[in-house]
């Protein structure tokens, strides 16, 4: 990697070092990951257009993962789920015509704009309601392609019980796994949360986790397989084949099942057993006592960075590293 170093007068090698910030915004103090580039040659601060991008959205993210609001990225799924372009939807929602571009390009929303895209995109139904009252505000094209895409996630979501995004991640994980465990299952979907926040800078699903005696679990999936006990999850696979998400998405959760989901629910438990996570979130409670204390995400994003750095993860791949350490580690 090269850049212009303004004490050597000269384009040179640079290397990256991460560290964390606080920046006040919008009345909040926020701390966010930087990296920050030096010379090879001098070791003086460097200026790289593209890293000064990168920790821009960082801090970005890390204001909206405190205050809860939508992202760039939920924004633009809305935009081709319901086939709509910025102005059309934007009028729509009898916003301002220019609001959801303004949005696009990185301006962020306030609560009140960020649940309402929350909702519609979350409902159909609701969105149909929307589009056909203010139908008349739009083209008679803009409203057809709008309705016919409305229509089929209406149709597809009353046969898929994928309504929420952890749903979609748990049914991708089933159907690309062979007799998984509910308790393999949990494990899998915070393996699959905790890299994706530290690979794509968000997390991959809204819920948190709790600190169980087990590990690890996210409530609303336990009770929706609980039935199964100890046993594989062994109902029609045809039911999880509804699931929607992204190449990337899709790219990492790939790469979980193939390094952890190889393991056991058991193994996979001890393996959370030994991470900071867990165990800072169950401090003061005996070993086998029942608990709802919540996983803090703060801590999963702060564990899981010094991981991708301590293993030098530059791709998605290099995860495997740190699941053979951890398997490793809980077997001997």
């Amino acid at each position: 990697m090269k850049a212009f170093c303004e004490e050597c007068r000269d384009n040179v090698d640079y290397t990256c070092k991460e560290s964390t910030k606080v920046k006040s915004l919008k009345g909040k103090d926020i701390e966010f990951k930087v990296k920050v580039a030096y010379c090879s040659e001098c070791d003086s601060e460097m200026f790289v257009s593209e890293l000064r991008d990168m920790n821009l959205l960082s801090l970005d993210l890390a204001y909206r993962n405190l205050e809860d609001l939508i992202t760039k990225n939920e924004i633009l799924e809305i935009l081709e789920k319901y086939n709509i372009g910025k102005r059309p939807l934007s009028i729509l929602l009898d916003w301002g015509e220019t609001t959801l571009t303004r949005f696009v390009n990185g301006d962020i929303p306030t609560k009140v704009y960020s649940e309402t895209l929350r909702g519609i995109k979350n409902s159909p139904e609701d969105f149909l309601k929307i589009l056909n009252k203010n139908k008349s505000k739009v083209t008679e094209t803009a409203y057809r392609k709008c309705l016919e895409a409305i229509s089929s996630g209406i149709t597809s979501t009353s046969t898929c019980s994928a309504n929420r995004k952890i749903e979609s991640v748990a049914n991708y994980i089933i159907s690309k796994s062979a007799e998984i465990t509910p308790l393999a299952l949990q494990k899998l979907l915070y393996f699959s949360q905790s890299f994706y926040r530290t690979f794509i800078g968000e997390f991959l699903f809204n819920d948190d986790c709790e600190a169980w005696v087990h590990g690890p679990v996210y409530r609303d999936i336990y009770f929706k397989y609980k039935d199964h006990g100890y046993n594989p999850i062994d109902e029609n696979l045809e039911r999880f084949s509804c699931f929607d998400l992204t190449e990337k998405e899709l790219e990492i959760i790939d790469v979980i099942i193939s390094n952890f989901g190889c393991y056991s629910g058991k193994v996979l438990e001890k393996m959370t057993h030994t991470e900071p996570p867990w165990e800072e979130s169950r401090l003061g409670l005996d070993e086998n006592e029942s608990s709802d204390k919540l996983i803090d995400k703060a801590l999963i994003e702060k564990y899981f960075s010094l991981v991708h750095k301590k293993y030098d993860m530059l791709c998605i791949p290099d995860i495997r590293d740190y699941s053979r350490d951890l398997f490793d580690k809980v077997n001997h």
